[in-house]
């Protein structure tokens, strides 16, 4: 190897040791940031909206997926950034801290200030992730890849527990849901947020990266390059269809976590306090399952995983959009909330590791903000439809049908997935990192 290839691409590479600090910090934000994706995406800001606030389905997806579209306009410059930058955690520190703002100043008596804030708290949290998830390879190696990811992912719904459990006692402490209830609830879990995010910003060892500086002119350069990023991902085996996939089974994924409380309260008939139960199941089946699909991906493979764990969609949606449409015992949707759990938590713990074994460590930022993007527009899309199907002031077909909708989505991203790979790649030096040599590394001559 030449000086000059050694030099852009920094040290030679062996087996990296990665402290136990940096992956512990790492997987502590999975359960910072789901707390908040549980407490106020999902069951609480949508709680306050219906059935204290009085509006309907539409009104709450409307927002969701106005946060989603101005992720999905944003992530080239955000992919930019993360690939451009010397190092990710700067930027992971300010997007989240921004959201913890919002979050902390959500319950507002002007509404427009409040659906404001939902929706700059819902980008901020999105936008954190596309430089979280590109540190999945600094904490992790390709044979635990797997695994790391796995144990986040059940740590992570831990998350989705405390959360649960701080608002369901400061709602019964309130002994009333009102608009200044909701508000203890939304800064409590901005406080939750920012304590377990914070040793991921001070702990995580990232490898630091030659990087030009950066000026404004990232921004326009970002767009020109987002063509150049969607061709150059034809030239990676597997990378563009995995993408393409992506979109229909996010989608899906995305929307459930944004209806599931509007669900069962409303075809199934759920009370509030019920509803809110129901969602137990879901992250308690979540926790294990986490640690074990992470075991199943380091050893079949993360396609395979996905594979399984996108059929095992399809029967849940079945199985949700059954419930009422049969006459079935409401409470079957506990059964339901289980099994999606365990979906949930193989679909993220397979999800990301196949994204870094399919592209090139060089352009992880781009690619991973073209990940986001893609799961951002499945993310306007679903709950557009999901409105425009299920809202009695729009086609008004119910919220089976809804579900059903979703179903079909997961079916084509199977299809789509059929051809896509994980057998590990060879990098050329063109594709590796260019990572700046650490402190006293010794770079190769020859």
């Amino acid at each position: 190897m030449t000086a000059a290839i050694q030099a852009e691409i920094g040290p030679p590479t062996g087996p990296r040791r990665i402290g136990r600090l940096s992956v512990g910090s790492w997987i502590l934000y999975d359960l910072a940031n789901t707390s908040f994706s549980l407490a106020v995406v999902t069951l609480y800001f949508p709680d306050l909206l219906t059935n204290v606030l009085g509006y309907g389905d539409a009104t709450v997806t409307t927002l969701d997926a106005s946060a989603a579209a101005l992720i999905f306009i944003a992530a080239p410059v955000l992919g930019a950034l993360s690939d451009q930058a010397s190092r990710r955690l700067p930027f992971l520190a300010l997007s989240t801290l921004l959201c913890v703002g919002a979050t902390f100043f959500l319950g507002q008596s002007s509404i427009p200030l409040m659906f404001a804030l939902f929706v700059m708290a819902t980008f901020c949290f999105q936008a954190g992730l596309i430089f979280y998830d590109s540190l999945l390879p600094e904490v992790s190696t390709d044979e635990n890849r797997g695994r790391i990811g796995g144990i986040g992912v059940g740590v992570g719904y831990l998350g989705s527990l405390l959360a649960i459990g701080v608002g369901s006692f400061i709602l019964a402490v309130e002994d009333e849901a009102t608009l200044e209830a909701y508000t203890n609830v939304f800064r409590a879990i901005a406080v939750v947020f920012l304590v377990f995010a914070l040793p991921a910003f001070l702990f995580v060892r990232e490898r630091p990266r030659v990087a030009p500086p950066i000026s404004w002119r990232i921004v326009p350069e970002a767009f020109s390059q987002l063509a150049a990023t969607a061709r150059r991902a034809r030239h990676y085996r597997g990378l563009g269809r995995f993408l393409v996939g992506r979109l229909f089974y996010a989608d899906a994924a995305n929307t459930l976590i944004f209806v599931v409380f509007l669900y069962a309260t409303g075809s199934l008939g759920l009370p509030s306090g019920i509803a809110k139960a129901a969602a137990v199941p879901s992250i308690v089946m979540a926790i294990p399952a986490g640690l074990a699909w992470g075991v199943v991906v380091d050893r079949v493979g993360p396609k395979r995983t996905l594979d399984i764990v996108l059929v095992l969609w399809m029967g849940i949606f079945a199985g949700a959009a059954a419930i009422p449409v049969l006459h079935l015992v409401p409470e079957l949707i506990f059964v339901v909330s289980a099994l999606a759990g365990v979906a949930l938590a193989g679909l993220w713990a397979s999800d990301r590791p196949l994204m870094a074994r399919l592209a090139p460590p060089r352009y992880y930022g781009q690619f991973f903000g073209l990940y986001s993007m893609v799961g951002r527009f499945g993310a306007i899309v679903g709950p557009f439809m999901w409105g425009l199907i299920a809202d009695d002031r729009a086609l008004g077909w119910g919220q089976p049908a809804a579900v059903m909708f979703l179903l079909l989505w997961v079916v084509i991203a199977f299809v789509v997935l059929r051809r896509v790979d994980d057998r590990p790649r060879d990098w050329g030096p063109d594709d590796l990192a260019r990572l700046a040599p650490e402190p006293g590394a010794r770079v190769a001559t020859a």
